[in-house]
């Protein structure tokens, strides 16, 4: 199988776009939260009588609050910030919230771990540069907090906590913000890299649909058209036997004869070809031609392509698996058919087993085969060996997709895919796919056939 190129070649690589805010999300989201802030700020003032900055700190708030219906007013609450509005906002949460504690007891105050969430929502909604503004904004608050902030209201002779404890929190808040930035990046940039693959998966099953219902709808428009132009034809006999020999359009009459019949061999060529390849998308045909045609549009003149049967022979066996041609299970078995003809030498191995149980189907090659240390990544969105070692697949502009969107279209009927080494030299890939799922498959298909046979 070669250094698997698990690329997608008709998606063409684009950079993973990142996520947007909506204006009346963030309004909400700060209106929820300057009445916590109120509410915590009302409480410790009138219900506990602690002695603080209870006025400058209400100013804070009350100024915030003028922000945000300044930024309701300015634009509709539907609308969608761009990358700097967002930053700007979350930025000037930071600072709202920073600037809150330093009049309520800074590092002391156990509020100071909501500095976390604009970092949060950065992190999983915007680019990787922006979050990163934001994390030194946040790291430089709570540094500015670290040295300079009013005292905490405790009640009277309550403790005065120890420098290094200050220090503590201060190394324990800078890490909780670089961590807190890099775990929600990372996980946002799989995430959205998962839901690209997912779209791109979609998109080449529609794609194989498309090209399966290409078929039908040939046969149907031959039979549909072949009653009117049939007609024409009688009518343009009976012209040119009426006609005089010497009539100025007798020779139309034949040339319009020509072109009826020439018409009448392309529709029947068209009615003709679904049948000589099987390409009605529901019709149950053998393991071996499933194979054959799925590997049909990846051949190449200079491989040879040599599939084994089972060596028991059908009394040990039973009898070949009959497998609908669908194109979920075309395109899979063909991205993985193309991939081991990309690499092979000289020759692509499939060899086909089966039992009452279980299908097997073991595609392999003579080529490098895979690199050891990434055999765990074969089959991940957006990952190709390819891409590692410069070979020809790089070239192609794969992004990365291909054995990903193979596998999720087999195993959506049940298939196993594993990827490893042939002993004599070359990659190979193996799907399991239990006998119980082919049949449901068949029955499947069988009933969607039924459902667009044309009525008589």
């Amino acid at each position: 199988m070669g250094r698997a190129d698990t690329g997608e070649a008709a998606v063409k690589p684009q950079k993973i776009p990142h996520r947007r805010l909506r204006v009346r999300t963030l309004v909400i989201i700060r209106w929820v939260a300057l009445l916590g802030q109120s509410l915590a700020l009302a409480v410790v003032y009138f219900l506990f009588g602690l002695d603080f900055a209870f006025i400058p700190a209400m100013v804070v708030i009350v100024l915030s609050g003028c922000f945000n219906v300044l930024v309701s007013v300015s634009r509709p609450s539907t609308a969608w910030l761009s990358e700097r509005g967002a930053a700007f906002s979350l930025g000037f949460d930071i600072c709202q919230l920073g600037l809150l504690l330093l009049l309520t007891g800074g590092l002391q105050n156990p509020f100071v771990i909501l500095l976390l969430a604009p970092l949060a929502i950065s992190a999983w909604i915007l680019s990787s540069l922006t979050t990163i503004f934001l994390t030194l904004l946040a790291i430089g608050m709570v540094t500015l907090l670290a040295f300079f902030s009013f005292p905490l209201p405790w009640p009277s002779g309550g403790p005065e906590l120890p420098t290094l404890y200050l220090a503590g929190i201060w190394v324990a808040m800078v890490i909780s913000i670089i961590f807190m930035a890099a775990y929600v990046g990372l996980v946002s940039k799989e995430t959205r890299r998962l839901s690209d693959a997912l779209t791109a998966t979609r998109s080449a099953l529609a794609r194989e649909q498309r090209l399966a219902a290409l078929g039908g709808l040939a046969a149907a428009a031959a039979h549909q058209l072949g009653s009117p132009l049939g007609t024409v034809a009688v009518v343009a006999r009976e012209l040119e036997r009426d006609l005089p020999e010497d009539s100025p359009h007798r020779e139309d009459v034949q040339l319009l004869l020509a072109e009826t019949g020439r018409c009448r061999d392309i529709l029947a060529s068209l009615a003709e070809m679904p049948a000589e390849d099987d390409g009605l998308a529901y019709r149950q045909i053998p393991l071996r031609a499933i194979i054959e045609l799925a590997a049909e549009p990846h051949r190449d003149p200079d491989i040879n392509l040599q599939i084994t049967l089972p060596s028991g022979g059908m009394a040990e066996n039973g009898d070949e698996p009959m497998i609908g041609r669908h194109p979920e299970i075309i395109h899979g078995l063909g991205t993985i058919l193309q991939n081991a003809f990309q690499f092979a030498q000289k020759t692509v191995y499939v060899d086909l087993t089966w039992s009452p149980g279980e299908v097997s189907i073991t595609i392999a090659d003579d080529g490098p085969g895979f690199d050891g240390m990434m055999l765990s990544q074969i089959g991940e969105p957006y990952f190709s060996t390819a891409q590692h070692d410069g070979r020809r697949a790089t070239a192609d502009g794969h992004m990365g997709l291909g054995i990903f969107i193979a596998r999720a279209l087999l195993s959506h009927w049940g298939a196993e895919i594993s990827f490893g080494n042939r002993d004599g030299g070359g990659g190979q890939a193996r799907i399991l796919w239990p006998r119980a799922h082919i049949e449901e498959l068949n029955q499947e298909l069988s009933h969607a056939s039924r459902l667009t046979e044309p009525r008589s």
